[in-house]
């Protein structure tokens, strides 16, 4: 094992495995819950774009207020009561099912309430790695944990497709809920955090979230990051969306074919992550992200010809490729807007793109439901498509296109905290590693998952 490994830290092995669990949670979720409305509760086209889109709606309601509130409490509380939220609104799908009593409008109310926890799960994991693991290795531990993500997308939801095939949709749900509670555990682990430096709790919020999206949008780099990012998760829910309809309704495929063909994508995920650090290393961290991002750029109008026969392995190869730009974004981007980021404003910063991001999911769900209300399911595919292609040109077009190392520290901190123009130390543990050769990581999707999605 390297010395600087971050499997030699031994809260980074916990938050590691603790994330191995609840994405099993996640992608079997992933697959199930749409699968339910769709085969048990009879729902239109219109009605699984509003469950997704409620789904991720909570981005949009508190996201940037709740990264303000994350930089003022203990990150590991917020990742533990999180993770028992889920766990406990996931068991009340079965359970319901079982007493014969489920319906559209519980879903809908359980996936919203769902979505808040994400929220704070997903804005405390990636703003508490750093902590964790300190800076000086972010690509390193970014890569372990997109590869992690997409692992849990090919077993996650390949498992999903397979327990509902086999099973039921409302037992795969009930074993999403073991992952979450399972999860919440083992952060139990992990040593407890302190509060972020620089949020006095006399500071309004408004001005706080001001700062955040200040620091997002006043950065041209940074501003390049949140909108490929953006698109490229919109591009991706409007497909997301339609495929259980697709495949289920039109197609007449199994259950298990749309976990197949969601863990090819996880596939693609996998390979962009591990590929990340040595195209990175030939090409420059800007550059990658804006070349690739050019060559794949077509991939995503594969997906569109989806049909039975060889046209499925087409569309699947288009997947793999326009997840493999993903997972390359999600380990460079992530890596890059950590590094151009303070401690006391990580918070706030990760809020903002989720908001952005996740708030693109659902505005990607919607957009499928109407579209595949007024059109069809493959009409819907189109626009994703068009949408995946053009992704990549707000970076391609920005100053990260000539970029080749990562940023310094932020201005005024070092790697241990301390603030370079005086010498002085900052709050005791805000910036520096807890074990003894710091590591590297970057959090998760989520779902969305930071889902194959950008985080």
């Amino acid at each position: 094992m390297q010395p600087n490994s971050p499997w030699r830290n031994s809260d980074f092995r916990a938050l590691f495995t603790a994330t191995s669990l609840s994405q099993l949670g996640t992608n079997v979720g992933y697959v199930a819950v749409p699968l339910i409305a769709v085969s048990a509760l009879d729902a239109r086209p219109g009605q699984v774009g509003a469950l997704a889109t409620l789904s991720t709606a909570a981005f949009l309601l508190i996201g940037l207020p709740a990264g303000a509130w994350v930089d003022r409490m203990r990150h590991r509380r917020v990742l533990i009561t999180a993770d028992l939220a889920r766990a406990a609104l996931f068991a009340l799908i079965p359970l319901a099912w079982w007493w014969d009593a489920l319906t559209l409008w519980q879903l809908y109310l359980v996936v919203l309430l769902n979505g808040c926890a994400t929220v704070f799960s997903d804005v405390g994991a990636q703003s508490v790695l750093p902590r964790v693991v300190g800076r000086d290795g972010l690509v390193q531990a970014n890569a372990a944990v997109v590869s992690l993500i997409a692992v849990g997308n090919i077993a996650g939801r390949g498992a999903g497709g397979a327990l509902v095939q086999l099973l039921s949709a409302p037992v795969a749900v009930a074993c999403a809920a073991v992952g979450y509670l399972a999860s919440a555990l083992r952060l139990t682990a992990i040593r407890r955090t302190p509060a972020s430096a620089g949020t006095g709790q006399a500071t309004r919020l408004s001005t706080q979230i001001a700062e955040g999206l200040q620091h997002v949008f006043n950065n041209p780099e940074l501003r390049a990051l949140a909108l490929t990012a953006t698109l490229s998760n919109l591009g991706s829910q409007i497909i997301n969306t339609m495929l259980p309809v697709l495949f289920i309704r039109e197609l007449g495929l199994p259950a298990g074919a749309l976990g197949l063909f969601w863990a090819v994508g996880g596939a693609g995920l996998l390979l962009g992550s591990r590929c990340a650090r040595p195209i990175a290393g030939r090409l420059g961290y800007g550059r990658a992200l804006g070349l690739v991002g050019l060559c794949l750029a077509p991939a995503g109008l594969l997906v569109p010809l989806i049909d039975r026969g060889p046209w499925l392995w087409l569309a699947g190869t288009g997947w793999l490729l326009a997840l493999f730009k993903t997972g390359m974004d999600n380990v460079l981007g992530v890596s890059l807007r950590q590094r151009m980021t303070p401690d006391s404003l990580l918070g706030r910063m990760n809020a903002t793109f989720r908001f952005l991001l996740t708030g693109a999911l659902a505005i990607g769900a919607a957009v499928a439901g109407l579209i595949g209300e007024l059109a069809t399911a493959h009409a819907t595919l189109w626009v994703g498509g068009a949408v995946l292609t053009v992704a990549f040109l707000p970076v391609f077009l920005s100053p990260l296109r000539i970029r080749r190392d990562l940023p310094e520290s932020p201005a005024g901190k070092d790697d241990d905290g301390a603030d370079q123009r005086t010498g002085s130390p900052a709050l005791a543990g805000a910036n520096r590693p807890v074990a003894e050769t710091p590591g590297l990581l970057s959090g998760p999707p989520s779902p969305n998952t930071d889902r194959a999605m950008i985080k």
